[in-house]
């Protein structure tokens, strides 16, 4: 049984994940978005109150502003863990999310959820 607990332990160690950006977006879909996000309707207090301070602001040509929410989720590969080979070979997978709603006013106008995934290669063999 100890074993077992130490294997266990040694495992949740070695495993290589990060996470940074807005938690607040992180079980979102397209559906829930819809149905909080209602265009020329929800005001820039209600955004606040479901995701809270966006990652970033900036304004478009016209003068909306823009809301920017990011969220990502990176894993390390296992193999570079692994003593020696992992010099050779090793990366990690990213999942990011990010959320951007325009606003005329204090009302949105406008917004998309975004889902992407990038892998990084890295070490002498890639």
């Amino acid at each position: 049984m100890k074993k077992i607990i130490t294997a266990f332990i040694v495992a949740l160690t070695l495993s290589g994940c990060a996470t940074s950006g807005n938690k607040s977006i992180q079980n979102e879909t397209q559906v829930s978005i819809q149905q909080k996000l209602v265009k020329g309707v929800t005001t820039k207090g209600e955004v606040r109150s479901y995701f809270g301070d966006p990652t970033g602001v900036t304004f478009t040509s016209d003068g909306s502003e823009q809301w920017q929410y990011m969220l990502a989720d990176m894993k390390i590969s296992g193999k570079a863990f692994i003593p020696f080979y992992g010099l050779f070979d090793n990366g990690a997978t990213t999942d990011m999310k990010q959320l951007i709603i325009l606003f005329k006013g204090d009302v949105v106008s406008n917004y998309t959820l975004v889902n992407s995934k990038t892998e990084t290669k890295s070490g002498l063999l890639n």
